[in-house]
């Protein structure tokens, strides 16, 4: 297996396991920004916004890797750390924005009313 593969192979499955957590948050995150932001199209940027960081992040750490084996059990370690870097970029940017999200969103029981909580 040639750099050039392993370098493609591994931005694939970047975007592929990226796209599925967007996927997989898309509707819990709508709602809990509907209520955050007050307004569907605020809440619509703010998605957009996440979904943007969601897949950019970890493809932007996946493209700053370059293998360099030419066999097959050099192709799988180089794969191995490319995705290694970018699941780490998805984990840290869902952690983040949780955090983010966190800070906003009021204690106690939810109250439905839109309003944010200020510290």
């Amino acid at each position: 297996m040639n750099p050039i593969s392993a370098f493609s192979a591994g931005i694939g499955v970047t975007l592929l396991l990226s796209v599925l957590v967007v996927k997989y948050l898309r509707s819990p995150l709508k709602k809990i920004l509907v209520d955050l932001c007050g307004t569907s199209e605020r809440a619509g940027f703010w998605l957009a916004f996440t979904n943007v960081a969601l897949v950019l992040v970890p493809l932007a750490v996946a493209l700053r890797f370059r293998p360099l084996a030419s066999t097959l059990a050099g192709f799988i370690f180089d794969l191995s750390g490319q995705l290694e870097g970018a699941l780490v970029a998805l984990i840290f940017t869902v952690i983040v924005l949780g955090l983010v999200l966190n800070r906003y969103i009021p204690s106690g029981k939810a109250s439905g009313s839109g309003s944010v909580a200020k510290s």
